[in-house]
């Protein structure tokens, strides 16, 4: 019998928009955590239900092959966990639950069920909490820092905050053997004719957006060595092959220092591999853009999310608009394509910085744009900010935090409109500048960006109830 079953609840199958995207990754978080434990001397079982099904997944949580099942959760799996924390105590299972999501609401998840709930970082906490549930039971942990557990009386307690790693080397790498990672590569060549994965050279972002969740790794910042990220790189190429990979960092280019020596380890072991990342437009100078280069960035995601200054002072962006449109041209000039993100709703937006929000896309150019409207996490500042004014669903369990409504705020349909809007405005300058001929489809951008108008105008008067 292994000491642990660690799993989650997300499956690609019940994500209808997934399904269309189908750009999944493996759980870096479960196989780092597996990984560590195993090179401690645990026995660790791995359960990745992302291209299964649910029916096999309770199937294996009813086999109880472990006395603790461990499971990760995040915003969008909250009623899938909850459902697999019933069916584990069920059939007699210790449940510990870590990850964001569990993180902002320990005492909710211990009310459905679960026995404990792992703050931060995994590694070492876990590696504590196994030995003391098989000495004491659930209600008797308080030695263990970073948890939270009831106490014998069925009061909650939570212990001391665990301090972060700081040498990320001493890791082993993710346990990417424990499930058929194999997947995840084809996935995406079947369906993109590109096989991508994941890693991390770092944890932990320390800036403070507003909106931004922390839960996990706080405001600390590690970096692994270049050294041990290229060697990793070597090893994923050698045993999967990708095509292209995705370096999952929250600010991929935070030291530009640490980037060059990268690129330049990188070109010594002759690995020159297409990959994309996320960083921040006040992180991007000219050695930057040369590093990611000479790396073989093919596209940047960089956090706009709104063309308003006023709007990012207010969501503590530390980044101005024109930092976003130098790093852009820079990459651009570069031949790095660059993703832009932006956010609709934040409190205190008004009519002129959507606006605003519009030109300043349409003069930035990026290759790609995504938007969505913010939504208060448990655990952020903004979340505090707007707390009074959140309508939350009448059922916890079966809600996430992307469902609650401030009340006030325009309406969701209003901010489709501005998406749509902002859509086929962004496309006819595109034609405009690139294609002036091509009236047909000008005509059609226009009227696209005219529905787009009339649809905020129509709303303008519906918020949030």
């Amino acid at each position: 019998m292994s000491d642990i079953l660690l799993s989650h609840g997300y499956l690609i199958g019940e994500d209808a928009h997934e399904r269309k995207v189908m750009k999944p990754y493996p759980p870096l978080g479960l196989l780092s955590l597996s990984a560590y434990l195993k090179s401690v001397g645990f026995n660790v079982a791995v359960c990745d239900p992302t291209f299964g099904t649910r029916d096999a997944l309770l199937a294996r949580i009813d086999r109880r092959e472990a006395p603790v099942l461990g499971l990760y959760t995040n915003l969008t799996t909250r009623g899938s966990i909850l459902s697999l924390v019933e069916r584990a105590k069920a059939a007699g299972w210790i449940v510990v639950l870590g990850g964001p999501e569990s993180a902002g609401y320990p005492d909710e998840y211990m009310e459905h069920g679960a026995d404990v709930i792992v703050f931060g970082e995994g590694e070492l906490t876990v590696a504590e909490l196994l030995p003391a549930l098989a000495r004491h039971g659930t209600d008797r942990l308080h030695e263990v820092a970073g948890i939270a557990f009831k106490d014998d009386a069925g009061r909650v307690v939570r212990t001391e905050a665990r301090a972060k790693l700081r040498d990320l080397d001493a890791l082993p790498w993710p346990d990417r053997e424990a499930i058929d990672t194999g997947a995840y590569v084809e996935c995406w060549r079947t369906h993109h004719g590109t096989g991508s994965l994941n890693l991390i050279t770092a944890r932990g972002c320390p800036y403070r957006c507003r909106w931004c969740s922390h839960a996990v790794f706080g405001y600390h910042h590690a970096r692994r060595s270049p050294t041990d990220v290229a060697a990793e790189v070597a090893h994923i190429l050698e045993r999967w092959s990708p095509d292209q990979l995705w370096y999952a960092d929250d600010v991929f280019s935070i030291s530009p220092r640490w980037l060059s020596s990268f690129a330049g380890v990188m070109q010594e072991r002759g690995l020159r591999v297409p990959f994309e990342c996320i960083t921040r437009a006040d992180r991007v100078d000219e050695s930057v853009v040369d590093a990611m280069r000479r790396l073989g960035c093919f596209r940047v995601w960089l956090g706009s999310e709104s063309g308003s200054q006023r709007v990012l002072d207010a969501m503590e962006r530390g980044v101005t608009v024109e930092q976003v449109r130098e790093a852009t041209r820079a990459f651009q000039n570069a031949g790095i394509e660059v993703g832009m993100f932006l956010m609709w709703g934040y409190p205190g937006e008004r009519a002129e910085d959507i606006e605003a929000t519009i030109e300043h896309v349409k003069r930035t150019a990026p290759n790609v744009f995504l938007t969505t409207v913010a939504y208060p996490m448990k655990g952020t500042p903004y979340f505090g900010d707007v707390e009074s004014a959140i309508r939350k669903a009448d059922r916890w369990a079966d809600s996430t935090d992307r469902d609650n409504a401030i009340l006030g705020r325009h309406s969701r349909r209003y901010y489709a409109s501005a998406t749509r809007r902002l859509k086929y405005e962004v496309e006819r300058e595109i034609l405009r500048r690139e294609r002036p001929g091509a009236l047909f489809a000008r005509a059609r951008a226009t009227l696209g960006s005219l529905t787009g108008r009339v649809g905020m105008t129509l709303r303008d008067h519906e918020v949030e109830v």
